[in-house]
């Protein structure tokens, strides 16, 4: 009877796999130490961006409980009045989702995203539209959905870049995760441009409907939404044709969709 062979120890891949990222990591650390600039520019960077990761994240955290009264969109448009005949005065009331009519919170759903309830931050159909669309127009339209508007409004500037927009990714995410959908349409429905130097339900109402937001009836409110896309041209006192036309759409909208129902388990 022949001796039976041990069988030979296979080589274990995984262990080969680690002593090459050791050995990499090594060389890697040995190159930064030979330039210690560049070994200083490396960790200045990696501390920004921890410091930017945690004080991003704070600040979202915090907004999800404080009212919003500023946003970089408000200081834009203030500063846009200096030297200029235009007034400074800056219309904006805060109010709680609660004592905004639900009608205002319909018709912007209505409006700009119907599928809100449903996404979880970014309508992927209708950016797949807007790219095809937009090879065959002089204008782009946007995708842009509530979620996306609000990160825009409250943490970054205007403006088209991809840094921006990366960085109008990465909060969209955020506040999805962390505010979640009542909150999202709340701070919409208080910092979103509905005039020249009008930001917010409340004030619009106050101003151009001579009451509060609490008050809004469906009509007030889609004319409000109607504006949404360029506040600035378009007038909730003086509405066009066009102001009028969209909001009889959007009125029909908010009907289809069910009316406050839709909204109801935000």
């Amino acid at each position: 009877m022949k001796p039976t062979q041990s069988p030979r120890p296979k080589a274990d891949k995984r262990s080969s796999s680690a002593k090459r990222s050791t050995g990499r990591l090594s060389a890697l650390r040995q190159f930064m130490r030979e330039r210690p600039v560049l070994e200083q520019v490396y960790w200045f960077l990696v501390r920004a961006v921890l410091f930017l990761f945690v004080t991003s994240f704070g600040a979202v955290v915090v907004l999800k409980y404080v009212p919003i009264w500023v946003t970089p969109l408000i200081v834009s448009r203030w500063f846009d009045t200096f030297g200029t005949d235009e007034s400074s005065h800056v219309y904006k009331k805060w109010r709680s989702y609660d004592n905004i009519s639900k009608e205002a919170a319909l018709a912007v759903v209505s409006s700009e995203d119907q599928d809100f309830p449903r996404h979880w931050g970014f309508d992927f159909d209708e950016i797949q539209d807007a790219i095809r669309e937009n090879q065959h127009r002089k204008r782009p339209r946007g995708a842009s959905t509530i979620s996306q508007q609000v990160a825009k409004n409250v943490f970054l500037w205007n403006g088209r870049s991809y840094i921006r927009k990366g960085l109008e990714v990465y909060f969209t995410t955020l506040i999805e995760l962390i505010w979640g959908k009542r909150r999202i349409l709340e701070v919409y429905l208080n910092v979103a441009e509905t005039g020249p130097m009008t930001f917010g339900v409340e004030a619009a109402s106050e101003r151009f409907y001579h009451h509060s937001a609490a008050e809004l009836s469906r009509n007030e409110a889609a004319r409000i939404a109607a504006v949404l896309p360029n506040p600035i041209l378009l007038s909730i006192r003086n509405p066009s044709n066009y102001v009028q036309r969209r909001t009889r759409q959007i009125a029909r909208q908010m009907r289809y969709l069910g009316g406050q129902k839709y909204i109801r388990n935000l």
